[in-house]
């Protein structure tokens, strides 16, 4: 399952001043907090991934590595069992909340959320968010 891709963004509307690696910055804050959080599927099997250490030691930009690794897809094969029920929920376009928090935190005095600077201190920021609301997704699955 296909959550989410940087090219659905990247097209259409989307911001004339930036460059379409713009469209992955959402997506991959997201992605990059999942892997740092033990919650990717290479996890499971054995450890970290190069690519994953290239994350973890702060090298690539979250985007970035959702661009390098995951080719701008958030799809569910890289994610364990929790985490695709997590993003499910939370990560839905039509009814979770990842949108509205990252748009509120990061977003909310920028022309759009494409705006938002793929940086560490942007990830830094959201990260708190989703670790919170994973906690309360936790606690109503019981």
């Amino acid at each position: 399952m296909k959550y989410d891709d940087a090219s659905w963004h990247s097209e259409g509307d989307f911001p004339g001043d930036l460059r379409a690696e713009a469209g992955a910055t959402h997506i991959g804050m997201f992605f990059a907090w999942l892997m740092l959080n033990g919650m990717g599927e290479s996890a499971m099997n054995g450890g970290l991934d190069a690519e994953i250490q290239l994350l973890a030691d702060r090298t690539w930009t979250p985007g970035q590595f959702l661009l390098e690794y995951a080719d701008g897809k958030l799809v569910d094969d890289l994610l364990n069992e929790e985490a695709n029920a997590f993003t499910l929920d939370y990560y839905d376009a039509d009814d979770g909340e990842f949108l509205e928090d990252y748009e509120s935190i990061l977003a909310d005095d920028l022309p759009s959320l494409y705006h938002v600077e793929d940086t560490w201190v942007n990830f830094d920021l959201l990260a708190a968010a989703l670790q919170k609301r994973l906690m309360e997704w936790r606690s109503k699955r019981g």
